[in-house]
């Protein structure tokens, strides 16, 4: 029996926050001492060739991630990638610190294996981030969400991505530009076209590289195609596609479906697929999928869609720090089911 199939009925106890706090936190106290390489015994992805993926200029051991969110100050990165993860998203980090919105602020929605979060961007400001991952090597790519302080205008945008941007660079594999958080004010003026090539413009200037942009799976498509046309023409590195949503789609039976706030997990995991798809058919940069992921055969259905890989962070929580390990071994199962030789030559089969 996987020790977390004991913790979990405990944890679940607690609020959701609390209980994240609590797993955070163990994972702190092993990082760097001999429990973490227990853990990677236990948990570490299958070492093979099949799984490593290339994309934008970097080499991935296994196309399965940690998205935003859950490692938000890059405190557990090492951790996180014991647990069989080939590559950790952190953040979304800000130019100052922010403590984010009220509490409570994170929902189960346990009967729909969901959450909904308003967390707000809570997190220790782009200097103490860039500081502890400079201090912190890790064997895998380690992406940095980057997102506008909450207080700043439209206007001052460029120059306050810029800053975090320049703080965290040096201990950075990869930077995911934030412009579709649902939870702090500020950013839905973000997502027209015109502060959007602002904004990736300063970066470019700046010398961020790789660079990605983070969709809104609730942008209409006509802005959708808007922001794939500014990939293009600044010659950008990737999309990650989707953040949460806002919608609530009707098969929610959960009581916290009323709770406001972006929405993860197994509901959205189609539209997501969907999404991945209708970008990757788009462009000629990788494609992150997130998602709705917690099971090999999801993480396949969308590496099939055109993701050169997928993140999750919901199905953790309801999963358990075995999925990486799982959702792995069972692509490899799938990558000789279908006859190929590798994640990279299944990459887009669908389209």
């Amino acid at each position: 029996m996987d020790p977390y199939d004991v913790a979990r009925p405990l944890l679940f106890r607690l609020p959701a926050e609390t209980a994240h706090g609590a797993v955070h936190g163990g994972l702190e106290l092993v990082q760097g001492t001999p429990v973490e390489r227990l853990l990677a015994s236990r948990y570490a992805a299958p070492d093979d060739d099949r799984l490593t993926v290339e994309a934008f200029g970097q080499r991935f051991p296994n196309p399965v991630g940690v998205a935003a969110g859950f490692d938000k100050n890059a405190a557990v990165p090492s951790a996180l990638a014991s647990l069989g993860f080939g590559h950790v998203e952190v953040g979304g980090v800000t130019a100052e610190p922010q403590a984010g919105n009220p509490r409570p602020r994170l929902f189960r929605l346990r009967e729909d294996e969901a959450l909904v979060n308003r967390m707000g961007l809570n997190n220790e400001g782009a200097d103490a981030v860039g500081d502890r991952l400079a201090a912190a090597p890790v064997d895998v790519p380690v992406g940095v969400n980057i997102a506008k302080t909450e207080h700043v205008e439209s206007d001052d945008a460029p120059a306050d991505y810029r800053y975090t941007y320049e703080q965290v660079a040096d201990g950075a594999d990869f930077f995911v530009v934030n412009v579709s958080c649902p939870n702090s004010e500020g950013f839905r003026e973000l997502q027209n076209r015109d502060s959007m090539a602002a904004i990736l413009g300063e970066l470019v200037d700046a010398g961020a590289a790789p660079l990605l942009v983070k969709l809104s799976p609730d942008l209409p498509t006509p802005a959708v195609e808007d922001a794939l046309e500014i990939v293009d023409d600044l010659n950008l590195d990737g999309v990650v596609a989707t953040n949460t949503t806002t919608d609530r789609p009707a098969s929610l039976r959960s009581p916290n479906r009323a709770e406001e706030g972006g929405l993860s997990g197994k509901p959205i995991e189609n539209d997501a697929t969907g999404m991945v798809r209708f970008v990757a058919e788009r462009v000629d940069v990788p494609v992150v999928g997130v998602g709705g992921v917690s099971s090999a055969e999801g993480a396949y259905r969308k590496i099939r869609a055109g993701a050169s890989l997928v993140q999750l962070y919901t199905g953790l929580v309801y999963e358990g720090p075995s999925l990486a390990r799982e959702i792995n071994a069972g692509l490899l199962d799938l990558l000789d089911r279908d006859g190929f030789d590798s994640v990279a030559d299944a990459i887009g089969a669908d389209l």
